[in-house]
């Protein structure tokens, strides 16, 4: 088919995925998987491939970078001790169990090998999309690690392949490839956001600024192809290290511009992904004989199985090691829940796919590379179950293991804006004086100030007045609960009451209907009693704006500086961030602050 078509054909999977998902009350990954799925009886369609280097060249990148600037950078640094292993040694055990696994089926150990590297690390795509029903702490840990994993599948995948192709393997070769990877990867990535910090302090243009950050994750994997290294890791730390100066490096308008523009573009490429999945599926099934399917079916499930075994039994066996002196422990029985929920969401994707079809067509002297074809069906095998076993089954295993409600987010936010709000208030007086703000504008905003902070402070107490509510509810089944029909029928009474109000007050609607059209603005702009001498509207309009964008630079201070101190967690930091972007955005406009 030509690429229009196939365009188009994606745009309509994704738009009646994403229409038909929330009816129902499946995620959308997995619709979009059956769709691909359905569309791959189509002969035509069949023949839709999902080139490798698409994926890692074009759509990784790019997925990897946004889910590395929305990770929290305080929960990597907590929670190291376990990501470091599970990103490098589950990956190395999983790829050699499921190597076992195959040449007991018969495949020679190169190819089972090469299989191993493919499935052995849970895709950041996969879990991005449907991870979020875990604890956020849970979550945040496997989206850390499945963003590094993969740098450490493609180490092993190129081993393999080189003893698959009868290459020359040797403990320090090894050696030197792991820590090429590793080390050259931090490298590139840290390289690449030095000199995107240092272009970008010198632009002021929304657009600019959003291009040359586009170009970041695909600069630092090239980088870090061209000198043989993990372009994963490299897209990751530098992804990491922009989302920390990101305030420093960008604009308000810049930063709301990118708010808006790339989660859509990750939301489509997820999209087209899950549905090229599908598809990928189905023409693998078809090129695979007949006599081979039954064989590779039960193949796929050993090594699914063998996957899930691997995982759960590392997180127990690695325990004690990831134990930090003096901090509280669960009971046993959340821990070993928690570990059943973190096997079940480590969900394979697209990326073990791409790996998979990577693998070399021939040999060097140009003969058929035996076993490719059972790599392939098995890794596709292996992502469906992934998406269509483990997803579905997610939300009731974490229904089962019952994890108490986790309010540190609320509350890091509630305590940020109060932190802030104060701050702000108590250097008013100073910021007026600095910026020549008259009295009347200073005790305006002052008025505002303070009723926001009440307002934050009243939504603290009421969401912990609602907290006790439920469990003062949950306790005590037979009370009546409150009628919300009356309640609603008299706020708006009220408000109606409010509205007739203003209609009849002085200077409402009902004073200035019974002039002609025109006549206001006539009168305002000609009538002899206004005093040109006196402060006009304009003046203390501009007056106000420069007082409140100051604050707003006063807040963005004290907010991160409790980031620094690690009192209030990244993504908190991310959604204050954004409301005070949003507000200096109504105050100057786009055309100004470009």
């Amino acid at each position: 088919m030509e690429g229009l078509e196939v365009t188009v054909l994606l745009g309509l999977t994704i738009l009646a995925g994403t229409m038909l998902a929330p009816r129902l009350r499946v995620a959308l990954p997995l619709v979009l998987v059956v769709f691909g799925l359905l569309l791959g009886f189509v002969p035509a369609l069949r023949e839709v491939q999902l080139p490798p280097e698409t994926v890692l060249l074009l759509f990784l990148p790019v997925m990897l970078y946004w889910e590395s600037i929305t990770t929290s950078l305080r929960s990597i640094r907590r929670d190291f001790r376990y990501i470091l292993p599970m990103s490098t040694l589950l990956v190395v055990a999983s790829a050699f169990a499921v190597a076992a696994v195959g040449t007991l089926f018969g495949v020679p150990w190169e190819i089972a090998l090469i299989l191993g590297a493919a499935v052995a690390p849970p895709d950041a795509t996969a879990v991005a999309a449907l991870g979020r029903l875990l604890p956020r702490r849970g979550f945040m840990k496997l989206k850390a690690e499945s963003l590094t994993n993969d740098g450490t599948a493609l180490v092993l995948y190129a081993i393999a392949v080189s003893l698959a192709m009868g290459g020359n393997i040797s403990p320090l070769s090894v050696t030197m490839t792991v820590v090429v990877s590793y080390l050259g990867g931090i490298a590139a990535g840290a390289v690449v956001a030095a000199l995107a910090w240092a272009l970008l302090r010198r632009m002021t243009t929304t657009i600019a600024i959003n291009v040359a950050m586009l170009l970041v994750p695909f600069t630092a994997f090239l980088l870090a192809e061209l000198i043989h290294a993990s372009g994963v890791l490299a897209v990751v730390v530098a992804g990491l290290i922009v989302a920390f100066l990101g305030p420093r490096i960008s604009t308000a308008a810049s930063r709301r511009q990118a708010e808006a523009v790339w989660p859509f573009g990750v939301f489509l490429l997820n999209g087209a992904l899950f549905v090229l999945i599908g598809l990928e599926v189905q023409w693998v099934v078809h090129q695979t004989s007949f006599e081979m399917i039954g064989r590779l079916v039960l193949v796929t499930l050993a090594v699914w199985a063998t996957l899930l075994v691997v995982r759960f039994l590392f997180q127990l066996l690695s325990a004690p090691f990831q134990r930090i002196a003096g901090t509280p422990q669960h009971p046993r029985g959340l821990r070993t829940r928690a570990r059943v929920v973190s096997t079940v969401a480590g969900m394979r994707g697209a990326v073990s796919l791409a790996i998979a079809l990577s693998v070399p067509l021939t040999m060097p002297d140009g003969s058929p590379l035996a076993g490719r074809d059972e790599i392939v069906f098995v890794t596709a095998g292996v992502i469906l179950l992934s998406l269509l076993v483990q997803a579905p089954a997610l939300p009731a295993i974490v229904r089962w293991a019952g994890f108490p409600v986790d309010h540190a987010e609320d509350e890091e936010y509630e305590l940020a804006e109060r932190a802030i709000s104060g701050a702000a208030m108590a250097a008013l007086d100073d910021l007026a004086t600095e910026h020549a703000i008259s009295a009347e504008v200073r005790d305006r905003v002052r008025r505002e100030g303070y009723e926001r902070l009440e307002l934050a402070n009243a939504r603290a107490m009421a969401r912990e007045r609602a907290l006790i509510d439920a469990e003062v509810g949950a306790m005590e089944a037979m009370l009546d609960t409150p009628d919300p029909l009356a309640a609603t029928t008299g706020d708006a009474r009220a408000d109606t009451d409010a509205d007739a109000d203003l209609v009849d007050g002085v200077g409402g609607p009902s004073v200035l209907s019974d002039l002609p059209d025109g006549t206001t603005l006539q009168m305002i702009a000609t009538s002899e009693d206004v005093d040109l001498l006196q402060r006009s509207p304009l003046l203390r309009h501009e007056e106000l704006a420069r007082l409140k964008l100051a604050m707003l630079e006063h807040k963005r201070g004290v907010l991160h500086g409790l980031r620094r101190a690690g009192t209030v967690d990244d993504l908190v930091v991310r959604r204050i961030s954004a409301r005070l972007d949003l507000e200096q955005v109504r105050l100057q406009g786009i055309e100004d602050v470009d």
